[in-house]
């Protein structure tokens, strides 16, 4: 291998032939169907080494990549429950990890290669079919990408039992301590739009706390360092909190075409859609599991 390949970020065509001992036609061709992590800059074909290097190790049969998942990006107690059982399902064969990072940042990360699965929520459920896509073209080697739904979940207000009111618009949001998400989370851009739909802003707001997921948005509230803040059913009924729900959000999972073939992955749809996952996300509340599994968008196709 020249120095010049193994010193460089970026390999252009030619390089990448010789790296793997291609000719370039082929290279080309694998870059046109997403088979390889490449971007198009100006007209011309780029490929990061480190994301290629990576390629080569999960195509493996036995790859160094092939033994675990690590999903990150948005935070669900679901999801978190489903990734906590399943080691118990593989055994010590693979690792399953989930790293709770807010939807943009788990785009992002995913976008570098440093995951294999991004959860996100940005917004109702009906408007997902158009949220996501759009998000997550913002992102590079998206074309890579699909997206997978995971399930509906009901969104709201989290909040303390002392203001007990089952209607969003007769919270008296003025004189709550307000805890927030990080900027980026799918429940900081709920936060946004409604407050934006009831002419309000977030410096309007009294805020006590940030919260870096959905446990420790209602952890907050349950301890009384804030009387509100934005959430999930379900983050409400597990610390026993009051909750406000205000619409349905479409939950869904971002992953490479060459991830979501990996049976780690398959997996963890196949026992959401157990029994057992069935049966826990009704103890949880809030889940609408209907179209488990289904793929909603193909970056190659957009």
């Amino acid at each position: 291998m020249s120095e010049v390949i193994a010193d460089t970020l970026f390999m252009n065509v030619k390089q990448v032939a010789e790296y793997l001992h291609l000719n370039e036609k082929k290279v080309y061709a694998l870059a046109s169907e997403g088979q390889i992590p490449a971007t198009k800059v100006t007209g011309k074909w780029l490929f990061p080494k480190k994301l290629v290097d990576r390629w080569l190790l999960e195509s493996c049969h036995s790859g160094l990549m092939a033994d675990r998942l690590l999903l990150t990006g948005s935070d669900d107690p679901y999801l978190q429950a489903m990734m906590l059982r399943l080691p118990s399902v593989v055994g010590n064969k693979a690792l399953y990890s989930y790293s709770v990072t807010g939807t943009r940042m788990g785009l992002s990360l995913l976008s570098q290669g440093h995951a294999d699965v991004a959860a996100i929520h940005w917004g109702r459920a009906e408007e997902s079919h158009l949220r996501h896509p759009g998000l997550v073209r913002q992102f590079s080697h998206y074309r890579q990408w699909v997206l997978i739904h995971a399930f509906k979940r009901t969104q709201g207000l989290i909040v303390n039992a002392e203001f007990d009111t089952d209607d969003a618009d007769h919270l008296p949001a003025h004189r709550m301590r307000w805890a927030i998400r990080q900027e980026g989370a799918g429940s900081q851009r709920f936060l946004q739009e409604w407050l934006s739909a009831r002419q309000m802003q977030e410096s309007d707001l009294n805020i006590s706390a940030q919260a870096f997921s959905e446990r420790e948005m209602a952890s907050m509230i349950c301890r009384g360092d804030a009387d509100v803040g934005p959430g999930s059913m379900s983050a409400a009924h597990e610390y026993g909190l009051s909750f406000i729900p205000v619409c349905e959000e479409a939950f869904d999972l971002v992953v490479p075409r060459s991830v979501y073939f990996r049976g780690l992955f398959q997996q963890l749809f196949t026992y959401m859609q157990s029994k057992e996952g069935r049966a826990l996300a009704d103890s949880l509340g809030g889940y609408d599991l209907s179209e488990c599994g289904k793929m909603v968008w193909n970056g190659a196709e957009s």
